[in-house]
């Protein structure tokens, strides 16, 4: 890695360059078409509320460390919408026509222009000219977006997502993410100080009815045990009182007040991105697929490869190194390899364990294709055979991840999945003697068991009804760590299964049942013959 040259009459060569090259239609490839942004724009379009705009800012570019930056990752509501994937860009969508000198026009993006300097040292770029080549109704240069001043006070309703802390300022920059938002800000009227949860209880207290006020009491109760603060909010305390010496109309008026000097509105957003994302369309099931079958080969290999003078980074890499030969540039969250102990870690990310020996290791991970990831998880023993006590858990996971597959069909709810797989579970433990009551089970089985995936590997979802071209998980688990109140034979076996599941009208298609999941699959592929066996590196000498 080399240090940026601050000379002038370099610049200014690279940037005469550029000119005379033409723009790159690499820049940004993708499998999904412009087409399908658009149609996603205009089924926003009609979720909202009349007379609002719905305001998306991408995702900020994120420091590693000194002077180098992560490489930079879109936010997925805002490439969905549009497809664009450079940071310092805003996109504005009108529930009613908005009109200029061109014309009617329903939505508006500002991006950055090109920048001979920075696609120098960062890329290519498509700036303005690029983006109206995407199909957007009107692209503005960033710069614009302060310049013109928009008058979010003509609208009843702004829809927001709440802002994060997380945006540098780039003082060299007048018109970066930073200084977009602190437009915004100004305009909308967003207070400094803003406190979200108080915000969000406000507006439950001024649209509450009689018959809510004991729930959300009682909701309100276990936020304060989380936030202290909320005890000294007056109108809070206030609301707690309700039906003894507190009348509730009384409160909706106060909270109203509290909340007049505001149209922007930070939760209607998320439930429409949920209600449009939890359905794919068949160009996103296409490439949810091929992420989970490059995932599937990636299991598949490690158990062949595998033995138990690897590591647990040794593991990690065989998935990572399959990822990138099948064209997966990254992985779609963190990778998580536990062996023993580490497996009962639920979130175990660290993967830096060099004893596996004769331990079970957990293997969840997923590669990301044009953005979609899988989330497939095998746990498998290293020493390619299970001991008793491993298999007779593994079989409980197994069979509960059999019975939530099974419950995972059209029409049916998310808890069907839950309540399908629990059981299996609550038996197995039972039968076992690990727990007493069913009830206990929950101290081995602590997680949910379903989950959306696509943009995100937790995507966003109304969980409610399960529905055809919805794409879920389903991953059971079973987690004894050391010190467990069983007998010490079981402890330090983690165990979960994970497999990525497409709803149809006739039924669920379990996407990565190329991996094996039975105990009697996985040992039969780990006798097999890896094409890493011969693969030796020199051992390394430090002097």
């Amino acid at each position: 890695m080399i240090l940026r040259n601050d000379t002038r009459i370099y610049s200014l060569v690279i940037f005469i360059g550029l000119l005379l090259i033409p723009l790159s239609t690499n820049a940004q490839k993708s499998e999904l078409s412009t087409d399908f942004h658009k149609k996603r724009r205009q089924e926003l379009r009609q979720k909202l509320p009349s007379n609002s705009v719905a305001v998306y800012f991408s995702a900020p570019v994120r420091n590693r460390a000194n002077d180098v930056d992560f490489e930079y990752h879109p936010d997925p509501n805002f490439y969905y919408l549009t497809g664009w994937k450079e940071p310092h860009a805003v996109l504005l969508v009108y529930s009613a026509p908005q009109i200029d000198s061109e014309g009617v026009y329903y939505e508006k993006i500002y991006v950055r222009d090109r920048d001979a300097r920075n696609e120098m040292w960062n890329g290519r770029q498509l700036g303005v000219e690029g983006a109206q080549k995407m199909d957007f109704e009107r692209v503005m240069s960033k710069t614009e977006f302060s310049q013109e001043q928009n008058d979010f006070s003509d609208f009843d309703t702004v829809l927001i997502f709440n802002f994060k802390n997380d945006v540098r300022d780039n003082k060299s920059d007048t018109s970066d993410l930073f200084d977009l938002q602190k437009e915004f800000k100004n305009a909308i009227n967003y207070p400094d100080n803003f406190d979200a949860e108080r915000y969000r209880l406000y507006q439950r207290i001024r649209t509450v009815t009689e018959s809510e006020v004991t729930y959300l009491k009682t909701r309100i109760s276990y936020m304060m045990e989380e936030d202290t603060t909320l005890k000294e909010d007056p109108v809070i305390q206030d609301f707690m009182k309700v039906g003894e010496d507190m009348f509730l109309t009384d409160l909706k008026t106060r909270s109203a007040f509290l909340l007049r000097d505001y149209n922007f509105d930070i939760d209607q957003l998320s439930y429409f991105m949920a209600s449009l994302r939890e359905k794919k369309t068949e160009e996103e099931i296409r490439l949810i697929k091929k992420a989970v079958r490059i995932s599937t080969q990636g299991q598949i290999e490690v158990m062949r490869a595998i033995h138990p003078g690897m590591t647990e980074r040794e593991v990690q890499g065989i998935h990572q190194l399959v990822f990138k030969k099948y064209g997966a540039a990254h992985e779609g969250y963190p990778s998580i390899v536990g062996a023993g102990d580490n497996a009962c870690v639920l979130h175990y990310i660290i993967n830096d364990k060099t004893d596996l020996k004769n331990q079970l290791i957990l293997m969840d991970l997923g590669a990301e294709y044009q953005g979609y990831t899988a989330d497939v998880t095998r746990t498998i023993p290293v020493s390619g055979t299970f001991t008793p006590e491993q298999k007779a858990l593994y079989q409980i996971v197994y069979d509960a991840q059999t019975a939530g597959i099974n419950a995972s069909v059209n029409g049916a709810s998310f808890r069907a999945i839950s309540e399908a797989t629990n059981a299996v579970v609550q038996e197995g433990l039972l039968a076992l003697g690990l727990i007493e009551k069913p009830e206990e089970f929950r101290r081995y089985l602590p997680h949910g068991i379903a989950h959306h995936i696509g943009l995100d590997v937790h995507d966003p979802g109304l969980y409610e009804t399960l529905l055809p071209n919805m794409v879920i998980t389903v991953e059971p688990g079973i987690y004894v760590p050391e010190g467990s109140p069983c007998d010490p034979k079981w402890w330090n076996i983690g165990i979960r299964i994970e497999d990525d599941i497409l709803i149809t009208e006739e039924g669920s298609v379990n996407l990565s049942n190329d991996a094996p999941r039975s105990w009697e699959e996985i040992e039969k592929v780990m006798r097999e013959k890896s094409a890493l066996d011969n693969f030796v590196l020199p051992e390394l000498s430090i002097d």
